[in-house]
């Protein structure tokens, strides 16, 4: 990303807008975090005890503390503390920091080491595991302050309101923040899957990641511009048209806030609206939305901290609060979406030189294939009481060739599950004719898809300019998977976060994608944006930016013709 000076006098700092939105406030930054300390002087022996009591005492309090936020907020916040709390307690961080101080380490370097150790592993291990790497950094500093005796790093008190930067906000820190103070959120690092993004799309609060170094110069107290849609930070921006424009966002936020599904376009085409949830109280969340069901529900999300393989009656029980939400309405399940990078203990393989083109997904099947059949018959199991009108999905991950899509599709069949896959390799749209015979729908992941099309890490702050769902390569094979999808009748969705953006889902509804699936709070922001065009427009759009030369051309593009 980087600065772009204005002949106004303005200056644009361009991250990756991840919520929509426009903001102005007060810049206010994230207390420091503590300096770590270097190797020092070794601990005699009779000391070391005490260092090590010191370092239990300091991780104890610190986890109370989250705990105790954890109890004041509910939903994906409560979720995401309650798991920092679990990282804080982790026996094998707490056994390898004990084992660094038996070495004669202080408490504190200790500490250090011990993180490091864990965060080499995760950023070899890629993909969500390096997304981690940003909450141990956050224990291990709070754990650090705690020593020390510091304020505590993270949130500021915030007077009146201001737009919060930080090099990455710990899940901590993001979960807490009260947006009656905070209006948005920008950081130097993270990525649009970070749990920043997740969060903030909770709180429908704008945000831009992945925005670099140039952030670090802006002072605090100093007002900025931010707009969540274009990924711009605006310094010495004229106060009054700032304002206006916060004001014309608002009464377009007013107008969302007052849609009614289903979504259809100002012409009446139906483009169902789906929510993307990761447990029962996410799925819970969603009902009270305008989403008419279920996208994408990542089953895998409910086993991350699990040891043991579930029985196929627990994994039914998980699977049954899911469902239950929504009694009538479609639930689009995936199977495990696991490997090294996003690992189950008792499903993926520990180590892999190159995990997110390694044994993840459906591959697992090939070496374990009763663990996928233990979970298809646990979604069997869960869903054999709901109605014709409440059908159960079931979608595999990471399909690459015709013989695993009528794989799955017989497991599935078998068992009386409608059958499907996920788009999200290039081979799988490419080959989407040989496929979509043996399946009864598919939908594209446009973050592995944009990810793989792109050969970038969907997590590295410094490619996200590449792993952006706009870039015209990716949306010609989105173009592609639907072209053969009206050929076979063939319902295509997308369930990526492409799906949120709104002017996107105007060209994804061009391309011909008959479903939505995103994150709840996005659903209404998505139907009103459809009610405002019809399909000729939306199939205009989507065919010139399909010759565009990059995503931030293709977006503007379509920003020129949607909004004029």
């Amino acid at each position: 990303m980087g600065e772009v000076h204005h002949a106004s006098g303005t200056t644009s700092i361009k991250g990756t807008g991840v919520v929509a939105g426009v903001a102005y406030a007060p810049a206010v930054w994230v207390r420091p975090r503590p300096a770590l300390p270097e190797v020092g002087a070794t601990v005699a022996e009779d000391a070391r005890d005490q260092q090590f009591e010191r370092f239990t005492a300091a991780a104890d309090t610190v986890a109370g503390r989250l705990a105790q936020r954890a109890e004041t907020v509910e939903g994906v916040a409560a979720e995401v503390l309650t798991a920092t709390v679990g990282m804080v307690n982790d026996r094998g961080w707490r056994r390898t920091v004990k084992k660094n101080v038996a070495e004669g380490h202080p408490a504190e370097y200790a500490a250090v080491a011990a993180t490091q150790k864990f965060v080499d592993m995760f950023e070899a291990a890629g993909g969500v595991m390096a997304e981690r790497t940003t909450d141990l950094k956050d224990i291990r500093d709070r754990v650090i302050a705690e020593l020390r005796g510091e304020p505590e790093p993270g949130l500021p008190d915030i007077a009146g309101e201001g737009v919060l930067f930080a090099d990455d906000l710990s899940p901590a820190d993001t979960a807490t923040l009260d947006p009656a103070h905070v209006v948005a959120m920008v950081t130097e690092l993270g990525g649009p899957t970070s749990h920043t993004a997740i969060i903030a799309r909770q709180l429908n609060l704008p945000c831009i990641v992945a925005a670099g170094p140039a952030l670090r110069d802006i002072v605090a107290g100093e007002p900025v511009l931010v707009d969540g849609a274009l990924g711009t930070v605006t310094r010495n921006a004229d106060e009054d048209s700032s304002r206006t424009a916060v004001a014309q966002f608002r009464e377009r936020a007013a107008v969302i806030a007052q849609w009614r599904g289903p979504a259809r376009t100002s012409d009446g085409h139906r483009v169902q609206l789906l929510a993307n949830v990761a447990d029962g109280n996410a799925a819970r969340v969603a009902a009270d939305t305008q989403a008419e069901g279920i996208g994408l529900y990542r089953t895998e999300m409910s086993f991350l901290s699990t040891s043991k393989e579930p029985t196929v009656e627990e994994q039914a029980a998980v699977y049954r609060k899911v469902l239950d939400a929504f009694p009538d309405s479609k639930v689009v399940i995936r199977t495990l979406d696991a490997g090294s990078d996003k690992p189950i203990a008792y499903a993926t393989l520990a180590e892999e030189e190159n995990p997110a083109l390694g044994v993840r997904g459906l591959r697992m099947a090939r070496d374990n294939e009763g663990l996928l059949l233990r979970q298809l018959d646990a979604i069997a199991l869960a869903a054999e009481e709901r109605g014709e009108d409440a059908p159960t999905w079931v979608m595999a991950p990471m399909v690459a060739t015709e013989s695993e899509a009528e794989y799955f599709a017989a497991l599935c069949r078998e068992r009386g599950l409608t059958a499907g896959a996920m788009i999200e390799v290039p081979a799988a749209a490419l080959m989407s004719d040989r496929l979509m015979p043996h399946l009864d729908f598919v939908s594209i992941g446009t973050n592995d898809l944009t990810q793989y099309t792109m050969a970038a890490d969907r997590l590295s702050p410094q490619l996200a300019y590449l792993t952006d769902p706009w870039q015209p390569a990716v949306l010609r094979l989105v173009k592609e998977t639907c072209r053969v999808g009206e050929l076979t009748a063939t319902p295509v969705g997308v369930c990526g976060e492409a799906a949120a953006d709104p002017l996107l889902a105007c060209v994804l509804t061009g391309l011909g994608v008959t479903s939505l699936s995103a994150a709840s709070t996005a659903v209404a922001g998505v139907g009103a944006q459809l009610a405002t065009v019809d399909l000729a427009t939306c199939r205009e759009v989507a065919a010139a930016v399909l010759d565009t030369s990059g995503a931030d051309t293709a977006r503007e593009l379509a920003r020129e013709m949607l909004l004029g």
